[in-house]
């Protein structure tokens, strides 16, 4: 079977419409509907159901939709292995969401050269869905993100119980609203940051990336909220100070992969990712146990 059958069905899963699968794969829809027919005849049954809001599954097509992103990932782990690197046995690719790649990934790519050299490396950085539909689509092996919505074929486990906290560069390590920066840490976030601090909803400076804030912070002086573990390091030189009995907001990291990957290449990157961002605890749970449940899905 042609592979871009597969790729074809699964972009209009995601998409959730033929018009929108041909525009993401830049085909037509005659060519998406083409491709359809094709692979209806090749599997005897009609995959979608066509309507004003766009394509819903029927029976037949929910059970393939799991054979059919086991079919790209394997077909694209294959392309991957026949252009492997000289001295390298398999690659792995990671993608992280840009709230949680800095330090993760330059951190992850120092420990995987020393703990696993036969592998070669490669790392994107992007935005969750788009991060879990190459997962699905077998063009990503692990994504590493903070809120991930369960997706037939694809399996989640709970990287890190990271969590947000205040700090500031004031000698007082007190609250000034005139120099607070916002920095927007999602849509879970934010809810529970304007119940919090219903004053402080349209702050001076607002940022949407995490790092962006916290060099700002660092520069210009000010307060705001970041993940503990990137900030450890500034508390514990006297640059940033917690302001104590500010509310704190768990900000967990999650890693996706399939549910058909090969484990003897992901594992030793799931390792990785645990032993860079809770050194502590680099011995948890085996990537092979089951996986975390997922959280309700929000963002």
């Amino acid at each position: 079977m042609d592979i871009t059958l597969a790729q074809t069905f699964l972009e209009i899963v995601a998409s959730g419409s033929f018009v929108r699968a041909a525009e993401n794969l830049h085909i037509t829809q005659t060519a998406v509907s083409a491709r359809v027919r094709t692979l209806e005849e090749h599997l005897d049954a009609k995959l979608f159901v066509r309507n004003k809001a766009g394509a819903t599954l029927t029976h037949a097509g929910e059970q393939f939709t799991r054979h059919a992103a086991m079919l790209v990932q394997i077909w694209e782990r294959a392309r991957h292995q026949v252009a492997l690197p000289p001295g390298r046995e398999s690659i792995i690719t990671i993608g992280c969401e840009l709230s949680l790649w800095d330090p993760l990934l330059l951190d992850w790519l120092l420990h995987m050269r020393t703990a696993a050299p036969h592998l070669a490396l490669r790392t994107e950085v992007g935005q969750t869905d788009a991060l879990i539909d190459r997962v699905a689509n077998g063009t990503l092996d692990v994504a590493v993100v903070y809120a991930p919505q369960l997706r037939p074929g694809l399996r989640i486990e709970l990287l890190l119980e990271e969590k947000l906290v205040l700090v500031t560069t004031r000698e007082s390590a007190t609250l000034h609203p005139e120099d607070y920066v916002y920095v927007d840490w999602g849509p879970e976030f934010a809810a529970q940051h304007g119940l919090a601090f219903p004053h402080l909803v349209n702050a001076g400076i607002s940022v949407g990336l995490g790092p962006l804030g916290r060099e700002y912070v660092l520069a210009a002086g000010g307060t705001a909220y970041f993940r503990l573990q990137v900030v450890t390091p500034h508390l514990k030189s006297g640059r940033m100070r917690r302001i104590q009995g500010a509310p704190e907001f768990l900000y967990p990291a999650y890693a996706v992969f399939a549910e058909g990957a090969d484990m003897s290449v992901v594992r030793p990157a799931l390792e990785g990712l645990r032993a860079v961002m809770n050194p502590a605890s680099a011995s948890g749970p085996a990537s092979g146990s089951p996986p975390t449940e997922p959280p309700p899905a929000s963002a």
